[in-house]
């Protein structure tokens, strides 16, 4: 069983690499642990390896598909923070930046993820 590289997985990639990109200002600005912010840098430098091996991966018809898939994950991610931003709100009272930033873009993540795996349907198996 071999899987190739699609342009939905990549999409899905990249939406991983916005969703590191999205919590390092908690680690920055929070004075967390610094061991965990250099973990995070080293698997964002994986991930993005892996990406750019996957694009390499794609034929051309399939890497004309990426940008509308782009568009869904840009739209997904600014989706996923409203949605965080609205539970903050009810939940606190408040919205807290940080935590609104890298939530929703883990949340948007999630939206992509789970809607391009439905639109594929079982064309992977």
């Amino acid at each position: 069983m071999t899987a190739s590289m699609t342009p939905e997985r990549l999409s899905t990639l990249i939406g991983v690499l916005a969703a590191i990109l999205a919590t390092l200002p908690r680690y920055w600005f929070g004075a967390v642990d610094q061991g965990r912010l250099s973990l995070i840098l080293i698997a964002f430098a994986v991930v993005a390896i892996v990406a750019g091996v996957a694009w390499r991966l794609l034929t051309q018809p399939a890497r004309k598909r990426l940008p509308g898939l782009l568009a869904r994950l840009s739209l997904n991610l600014v989706l996923g923070c409203l949605l965080v931003a609205i539970w903050q709100w009810f939940e606190r009272g408040r919205v807290v930046p940080l935590l609104l930033l890298s939530h929703g873009a883990t949340f948007g993540l999630l939206i992509h993820a789970l809607t391009v795996g439905w639109r594929r349907g079982g064309d992977d198996r």
